[in-house]
């Protein structure tokens, strides 16, 4: 499977991006989706989850304002960031696995990777 994400930016505290991953080359239908940030001198964490068979997950400091959604028609991934926040600023990259659902809040849960993309909210 092969990940392609998309769509960061800078953008003003209070602001919103939309990302896109996209996925080629698997049954996308039957991944679990993951987004993960990490910010310069942090490690990688956990944002959001999409599985196949429709749970979602979020990491508590972006509920409310973050949302994920998937078109599997479209083998595509989104993350829609609302009401961004200095510490809202990362490299995003998405994920795909197969895992149980119990770990995909795990980053060695994730069997594919696609490249990071920017995200840079100023205060």
């Amino acid at each position: 499977v092969q990940l392609q994400a998309s769509g960061g930016g800078l953008v003003q505290a209070g602001g919103s991006l939309t990302l896109s991953c996209a996925a080629s080359g698997g049954t996308f239908r039957s991944y679990s989706m993951g987004w993960f940030r990490q910010a310069p001198g942090k490690e990688r964490e956990f944002v959001a989850a999409f599985g196949w068979s429709g749970n979602r997950k979020y990491t508590d400091t972006v509920k409310g304002r973050f949302t994920i959604s998937r078109d599997n028609a479209k083998n595509t991934v989104y993350l829609q960031m609302n009401s961004l926040k200095p510490e809202d600023t990362a490299v995003y990259s998405c994920a795909a696995t197969t895992t149980n659902w119990g770990r995909v809040t795990q980053e060695n849960g994730y069997r594919y990777w696609g490249q990071g993309t920017q995200v840079t909210v100023s205060s």
